[in-house]
């Protein structure tokens, strides 16, 4: 968390990753996301949207918490989709 604060660069990496993540959950199907009840799809999507608009609101704090808690379990679940579908 102390780099991420620190570093004006690292922060912008981040917040843009987290702005395509947010962009690409949108164009996945309900079915798909109903597959994963346990992901916060709409905050994924509202992130995104927060980021790219109201960027003078970002917390550094919500933004690192949701790279520890939140992108795991996301990476776990579009996984498992993506194996789904082969």
């Amino acid at each position: 968390m102390r780099d991420y604060e620190r570093s004006w660069l690292l922060r912008s990496a981040v917040e843009r990753g987290i702005e395509v993540i947010s962009e690409a959950s949108r164009h996945l199907g309900r079915d798909l996301k109903a597959q994963h009840k346990d992901v916060r799809w709409q905050d994924i999507a509202g992130i995104g949207n927060i980021l790219r608009h109201d960027y003078q609101r970002v917390d550094a704090a919500i933004i690192w918490r949701a790279v520890k808690d939140d992108l795991p379990p996301l990476k776990e679940a579009l996984l498992a989709l993506q194996a789904s579908l082969k």
